[in-house]
């Protein structure tokens, strides 16, 4: 359908539309023309996707005059095939409206790991590996001994991409990574170069959260980007997680161990060198005294990660003096990695502030501030000066190289935090030495500040009004939308005691009540014997999982379960879960119905749908709160409430229901769908924890369905499932029209009566 939003002309791929997909598109649009950044929280299951997609095409088509760069990203590769699958339907229907003027180029990036055709490269295990193999066939040093000696091996597939040159070039188009790996075969190119060249060029791209908020990566892939670029999160409820993430590092002692092993192999190059080619560390020398860190612009073969500090906080000066020899920047790593191995041979837990830290580093290692923030920088251009290739090899010297960087460049929002062992597991000594960041703002500031519209948008953003404050900015638009239905196929209840009339809840004093478990137990043998298909459990953490399965197993709980459902379980395993998660389907598809049990903040429950018969109950064990003991944890609670005057019982709380909205919403992936959520603890009574739910939620959640037993929650069940059984109007009718077609929103518009659906 074609129809008019204000003064932009949208082109969406299907014949009708819901009305919140209108307002969406509508506040959007909003956000757009005030060139800034935007919150919206749009429900799971109403096509958030194709209402950004098509709004965002038909803005950029509408305004040729000021072309704008359309930037999507995912926080998951199969999130990203959905995504550009979406955008092939869109871009389709585009093209046949328009012609030819509608063409764009559309692409997707990822990993080497993603995107390699070279067979020999891809039989690496893991993505560092794939990288390293990569590099040891096309650095220019191995290229160029390559045109010397034939025996050399180098990698036909980016050879033709650089004999190609200016010709290689993508033609418009929507290009899945299957396409690229397709394009790159049929024409023996590089998929992975040539992605990385035509992204520059793109008028859509779609990539990981990674490439514009982690500073290594940020800085190889997305420094081009023009600033009249529309930026959007998608699925960003954890969007400060993800930036605290990119600015803290782990340092264990194995990290100094392997770091050890590096300084040795790299002081065996050196001593190699010098007696080969001693001209090669002397221009490095002389480069440095210059004040050139690295060689100008490095061809795109020899760029390793950039410097994890962010673009602004790099200094642009030269080398300190005690570091541009290579073998006296070696000595401090060796005294750097020293003075770490001592302070993990603590027996208390300590936290410090970086300028305490590098105060003591300058006292007990002799190495001031300022050679610290070049650790990074002067590490990189030794390796290349060393040409070295295997580069997975060195990553331990990288995280200590990363530690000093951050380490010296930034005082305010980081905590050092060592720790001799695990409080969850105190008999076992697992020293780790933490630097970590509290302040999600400072890694997304480079994108507030550089694109002229970001886009913060999920299922699960409430209270809206929490995320400015966590990441300092001023959004122009912040809008919740609700979902509009025929029938109430959501049936959210709180279940606050079992049929005993005995509380439930994972409190920390209540979680080993063996009456707790019991009745959790009891409640799930009761709902596999009326509930069809598949049922989805969610449990606080791994370990709490694995002590209710042994008592219900212990107890013949299990047992019981069993004879209604097969019983599959996520583990910390990948492979495992893909296979348990595989299994379960079939079982749902075959008509024996199972169950899968999961974790909140685990990979379930952050990208897999169970949507139609795979999920028709979830049920939601307790309240996923962070281990409120971590240091970590304690550090940033009190960060947040002194820069931001957060308090740390809101901040718990809204981390902890996002993560419950986040399991719960797995089961609506559609509103032809329909699926029962239970929070079975009785926290959730509580107004001031269940008010932190979406919406959408809330508004379906009945004062009725606030403190049930077990068995009130069974005759509600049985009562909901009988009234999702009787047939479906999609379209609805009267009052509760929830699908528009094009006539339907011309007569709306016209008659004003689009301004009281939307608000």
């Amino acid at each position: 359908m074609i129809f008019k939003l204000e003064d932009v002309t949208v082109y969406f791929p299907y014949d009708n539309i819901y009305p919140e997909q209108y307002s969406y598109m509508l506040e959007l649009k909003r956000a757009l023309d005030a060139k800034g950044h935007c919150l919206l929280e749009m429900p799971t299951g109403t096509g958030k996707t194709i209402a950004l997609l098509s709004l965002i095409t038909s803005y950029a088509l509408s305004k040729p005059e000021n072309p704008i760069k359309f930037i999507y990203c995912t926080r998951t590769v199969h999130e990203m095939e959905k995504t550009l699958a979406e955008l092939k339907l869109l871009h389709d229907y585009q093209t046949r409206q328009l012609g030819p003027a509608a063409k764009i180029l559309a692409i997707g990036l990822s990993s080497r790991k993603n995107l390699c055709v070279n067979s020999r490269v891809l039989a690496a295990e893991n993505r560092d590996s794939v990288d390293a193999a990569c590099r040891k066939r096309i650095a220019s040093w191995v290229r160029a001994l390559a045109a010397e000696n034939p025996n050399v091996e180098t990698c036909e597939f980016f050879e033709n991409y650089e004999k190609a040159a200016s010709a290689a070039v993508l033609p418009p188009g929507v290009y899945t990574l299957q396409d690229l790996r397709a394009f790159g075969k049929q024409k023996g190119w590089c998929p992975y170069f040539l992605a990385r060249h035509m992204i520059q060029f793109a008028n859509v791209v779609v990539y990981s959260y990674q490439y514009l908020l982690d500073p290594k990566v940020a800085g190889i892939i997305s420094k081009e980007m023009q600033k009249e670029s529309v930026v959007v999160f998608d699925e960003a409820h954890n969007i400060d997680n993800v930036c605290i993430e990119a600015l803290s590092v782990n340092v264990r002692r194995q990290t100094l161990e392997g770091a050890t092993r590096n300084l040795n192999r790299m002081n065996q190059e050196i001593e190699r060198f010098k007696a080969t080619d001693a001209g090669r560390l002397r221009a490095e020398y002389n480069r440095l005294v210059e004040g050139l860190a690295l060689r100008g612009n490095l061809p795109i073969t020899d760029a390793w990660l950039s410097n994890p500090a962010l673009p602004d906080d790099i200094l642009k000066e030269a080398v300190p003096g005690n570091i541009r020899r290579a073998e006296h920047f070696l000595h401090v790593l060796r005294r750097l990695v020293q003075y770490l191995r001592g302070r993990l041979e603590t027996e208390n837990v300590e936290k410090e502030n970086p300028v305490n830290f590098v105060a003591s580093i300058n006292a007990h290692a002799g190495i001031d501030q300022k050679a610290l923030r070049f650790c990074y920088d002067r590490l990189h251009s030794l390796m290349l000066t060393l040409e070295i290739t295997d580069t997975d090899e060195f990553l331990h010297i990288q995280t200590i190289c990363d530690f000093a960087t951050l380490l010296a460049t930034y005082t305010r929002g980081f905590s050092i935090i060592i720790e001799p062992f695990d409080e969850r597991m105190p008999h076992i000594p697992d020293p780790v030495l933490q630097l970590s960041c509290h302040d999600a703002s400072l890694a997304i500031k480079p994108v507030f500040d550089r694109f002229q519209s970001v886009v913060i948008t999920s299922g699960t953003l409430t209270p809206i009004d929490l995320y400015p404050r966590l990441l300092n900015f001023h959004p122009v638009v912040s809008r919740s939308f609700k979902m509009s239905l025929t029938r109430d196929c959501i049936c959210p209840m709180v279940l606050t005691r079992g049929s005993d009339q005995l509380p439930v809840s994972t409190k920390f004093d209540m979680r080993s009540d063996p009456g707790v478990a019991r009745n959790y137990g009891k409640l799930l043998v009761e709902m596999v014997s009326i509930v069809p298909d598949g049922i989805v459990c969610f449990f606080v953490s791994y370990s709490y999982m694995d002590e209710i399965i042994a008592t219900w197993n212990d107890s013949g709980i299990l047992k019981e379960i069993m004879q209604h459902k097969l019983v599959f379980i996520e583990t910390q395993d990948v492979a495992e879960t893909t296979l348990a998660l595989d299994n379960y389907r079939t079982a749902c598809d075959c008509g024996r119905g199972a169950v899968f049990f999961s974790v909140a903040r685990g990979k379930v429950a952050e990208g897999i749908d169970f949507d139609g018969h795979y999920g028709r109950l979830v049920i939601m064990f307790g309240v996923p709160f962070q281990y409120t003991l971590s240091k970590i944890l304690l550090a940033r609670l009190e960060y947040l409430r002194d820069q931001f005057q957060i308090k740390e019982g809101d901040f718990l709380t809204f981390d902890a229901l996002r993560q419950a909205a986040q399991c719960v919403g797995r089961v609506i992936r559609s509103k032809a769908d329909y699926g029962m959520m239970i929070f079975a603890d009785k926290r959730y009574s509580r107004h001031d924890k269940r008010s932190k739910l979406p919406g959408w939620i809330l508004s379906h959640l009945r004062d009725a369905h606030l403190n049930l037993s077990t068995d009130m929650a069974l005759h509600i069940a049985r009562e909901f499932l009988r009234k999702m059984a009787q047939p479906y109007d999609k379209t609805g009718g009267g009052s509760r029209k929830t699908l528009l077609s094009q006539e339907d929103l011309e007569k709306m518009t016209n008659d004003g009566s689009i301004n009281n659906m939307l608000y």
